[in-house]
C-alpha cells in the first residue's frame, strides 16, 4: 500500500497486510502456557469455541451481510435481495455438502494430533481401557466429531476470507472510476480488514491448540485461513469491473457458510465442554468483532 504504485500492487501488498495481521492472532497460542493449559483443557476448549462462535457470528453480520445489503441495493435495485438470500443459502448448503463429503471421504480420522485431543479431554478424568472395544469405538467417534468441527471451522472462516480478499482488490481496482472510490478510501478498508482478521486468526488456532495440536500447527493452521486473500485481492484488481456485481453474492456465501458452521458444530461442542463459560465467551467473541466492525466501519 504505497501510492504511485498499480492498483494490482497495491492490492498484493494490502492483503499481504491483512493476512500478516491474521498471523500474528494466530500466533497468540505460543503465549499459552502448556501447563495451565493441560489442566483446563475442557474449560479452555469451551472458551476457545465459544469465543470463535461469537467472533464468527458478528462478523457474518457486520462485515458481510450489513455491507451485502447496501452492496446490493446500488448493484442490483430492486432485486437486491435475490443475491443476499440465495447467496447465504447456497454458503449454507456448501458448508453441508463439505460435511456430508468428510464423512464420505473418511477425512474425519487422519490426524493422530485430534486422536491425542480426544484422548485428553474426554477421558483425562477416568482410566482408559484401550483394550476394550466399546471404549475404543467411542474414542473414535469422539475423534472423528471433533477433527470435523476443526475441519468445517477452518473451512468457513478461509471461505469468509475471499470476499474480503475480493473487497480490497476491488477498492483498489477501483480508484478513480468514481468520486467515492479514492486511494485513502481503499487504504481504510484494508486497514479494517486487517484488524478484524486479528481475532479470526485466533478464532481457529486456540480451538486447535485446546484440541491438542501442538502451537506450531495451531498457528500454521490459523494463519492459513488467511491465505487466500492476497489470491483474491489480486483477482479483484484485476478484474475491478467484472467482480464489483458478484461481491454481494460472495459476501452472502461467507456469510451463510459461517452461520451455517456456528449453529451445527461450534455451539454444540462448546456447550458440551462448559455451557456457562462458552455462552460468555461467545459474547466476548461478538463483542470485540462487533468493535472493531463498527468502530472503523
Amino acid at each position: 500500500m504505497i501510492a504511485g504504485f498499480r492498483p494490482v500492487v497495491q492490492a498484493l501488498l494490502g492483503t499481504l497486510l491483512t493476512w500478516f495481521v491474521t498471523g500474528l492472532g494466530a500466533a497468540l497460542v505460543f503465549l499459552v502456557d502448556h501447563g495451565t493449559l493441560r489442566r483446563n483443557q475442557r474449560k479452555i476448549m469451551a472458551t476457545s469455541l465459544g469465543f470463535a462462535g461469537g467472533v464468527m457470528l458478528s462478523a457474518s453480520y457486520f462485515s458481510l451481510l450489513s455491507p451485502c445489503v447496501e452492496l446490493s441495493k446500488s448493484l442490483w435495485g430492486d432485486i437486491h435481495l435475490v443475491p443476499v438470500c440465495f447467496g447465504f443459502l447456497l454458503g449454507a448448503f456448501f458448508v453441508h455438502l463439505t460435511d456430508v463429503y468428510i464423512d464420505k471421504m473418511g477425512l474425519v480420522g487422519v490426524s493422530p494430533g485430534v486422536a491425542l485431543a480426544v484422548a485428553n479431554s474426554q477421558y483425562s478424568h477416568k482410566k482408559m481401557d484401550y483394550y476394550d472395544d466399546e471404549s475404543c469405538n467411542h474414542s473414535s467417534q469422539q475423534l472423528k466429531a471433533n477433527w470435523k468441527r476443526i475441519v468445517l471451522l477452518i473451512v468457513a472462516i478461509t471461505v469468509h476470507n475471499i470476499p474480503e480478499g475480493l473487497a480490497v482488490g476491488v477498492g483498489f481496482g477501483a480508484i478513480g472510476h468514481s468520486a467515492h472510490a479514492t486511494y485513502s478510501s481503499a487504504v481504510s478498508l484494508t486497514i479494517g480488514i486487517a484488524l478484524q482478521n486479528f481475532p479470526e486468526g485466533l478464532a481457529v488456532s486456540l480451538p486447535l491448540l485446546a484440541s491438542g495440536f501442538s502451537p506450531l500447527k495451531s498457528f500454521f493452521y490459523g494463519q492459513l485461513s488467511g491465505v487466500v486473500e492476497p489470491f483474491a485481492g489480486v483477482i479483484g484488481a484485476v478484474g475491478v469491473n467484472l467482480f464489483q456485481p458478484v461481491l454481494p453474492w460472495a459476501l452472502s456465501f461467507a456469510a451463510g457458510a459461517m452461520v451455517f458452521v456456528v449453529l451445527s458444530e461450534v455451539v454444540i461442542e462448546a456447550h458440551q465442554n462448559s455451557s456457562s463459560i462458552s455462552s460468555w465467551s461467545a459474547i466476548l467473541g461478538f463483542t470485540v468483532m462487533m468493535a472493531l466492525d463498527v468502530g472503523l466501519g
